[in-house]
């Protein structure tokens, strides 16, 4: 915690560059579907609150830096504000060409397209990232091969031994041993069907990952499960562009997936909310990250975009799944719902956020042991 206040600056300007990149692929996805679409844009801001800094551009678009650097936002015309979700009183009143160019004026399925498009953005900057980071670096890739087993760990009950291939885990294939790694971690103490290759034959074997308690570089607690495995060794094989692009997209799928889990299993209750952490968390992170270099900075911001986009997806208004949840239901009725509706869902949206912002962030200042750290300057 001490460490974290008095090198506050190697952690805040890491963690502002990297989300200024990701806010701005994130927005800037929403800007260009929306021109390509005929929509005028009126504010393209990175943060929120006060303007520090801006300019105009020749298409009359006020780009601008402002001084709460958590988001952004793409302001079109027509908006009442920000959010994109409530025209403005006046739309109706509007001039055929202005409505040419308003935002709401647009077809359902151009408005939905422009809404997708900030986490359709976000899914492939990480593409792209990862991309180039496998054929540059290099993609890890280990074979998965059984290295050794710990004593009277759920993979030595399972009847696992050095030198078995696991081929598949509960129907699906398994291709390195990344791939165990993320299967087992989601599913402590869930029961495990594994398929395993030993002297060129293959053996149907059961496992239950054993639900442990683990603690990351940063600090941060996990409950995973763990079989007891270790892998025969690392390998990292650069891919041809076409390989890239394609194990990129499997990687940003899986990834995907394991944080959807993992949201599903804290709702549940199956995992612990500690895990949920906010801008603080992230801010450490960042610093950390940074100090591993540019390879290590890449995979954090692939990730993190990555979460950035699917958090964008969830079905809650002021979020972008919110407003393609309006669009659907507007498809469904053929008409959008009342002005009513949508303010109670904006403001029920926006309560539930906060919300989960404040939590995170109280997640964060635990985590950090801020307040025991104030105690300790004034006792």
């Amino acid at each position: 915690m001490i460490g974290f206040l008095h090198n506050g600056f190697n952690y805040v300007i890491p963690f502002l560059v990297i989300l200024t990149v990701l806010v701005f692929v994130h927005e800037f996805g929403h800007y260009w579907v929306a021109r390509r679409n005929g929509v005028r844009i009126e504010i393209f801001s990175i943060g929120f609150g006060p303007e520090l800094f801006g300019w105009w551009d020749r298409a009359g678009t006020r780009w601008k830096f402002s001084a709460i650097p958590l988001g952004g936002y793409v302001k079109m015309f027509g908006d009442s504000d920000g959010s994109s979700l409530l025209p403005t009183a006046g739309i109706a009143g509007m001039a055929q060409a202005e409505r040419e160019v308003s935002f709401h004026g647009k077809r359902l399925g151009q408005r939905a397209a422009i809404v997708a498009a900030g986490p359709a953005a976000n899914f492939l900057f990480a593409v792209v990232v990862l991309a180039g980071l496998f054929m540059t670096w290099g993609q890890p890739f280990t074979p998965a091969e059984v290295g050794q087993v710990s004593p009277g760990s759920a993979a030595a009950q399972a009847g696992i031994v050095p030198g078995d291939v696991i081929l598949g885990i509960n129907g699906q294939p398994v291709r390195r041993f990344e791939d165990i790694q993320q299967a087992v971690r989601l599913n402590p103490g869930v029961k495990m069907t594994l398929v395993v290759k030993r002297d060129g034959q293959q053996l149907n074997l059961e496992a239950t990952p054993t639900q442990t308690k683990m603690t990351d570089r940063f600090g941060n607690n996990y409950q995973v499960g763990l079989l007891g495995i270790s892998r025969s060794g690392v390998e990292y094989i650069r891919r041809d562009p076409a390989t890239a692009v394609l194990q990129a997209g499997a990687e940003t799928w899986n990834l995907s997936v394991s944080t959807v889990t993992a949201v599903w299993q804290i709702a549940i209750g199956t995992r612990t909310t500690d895990e949920l952490g906010g801008p603080l968390r992230i801010a450490q992170m960042s610093g950390e990250v940074a100090q591993g270099g540019v390879v290590a900075v890449l995979w954090f911001m692939a990730v993190l975009s990555i979460n950035l986009g699917l958090i964008n997806l969830f079905p809650i208004p002021v979020l972008d799944g919110g407003h393609l949840l309006f669009y659907a239901a507007e498809a469904i009725r053929g008409r959008p719902l009342g002005q009513r509706a949508q303010e109670y869902g904006f403001r029920i949206g926006l309560a539930l956020v906060l919300t989960l912002m404040v939590f995170a962030t109280w997640n964060d200042i635990v985590h950090l042991r801020i307040v025991e750290f104030v105690k300790g300057l004034v006792t």
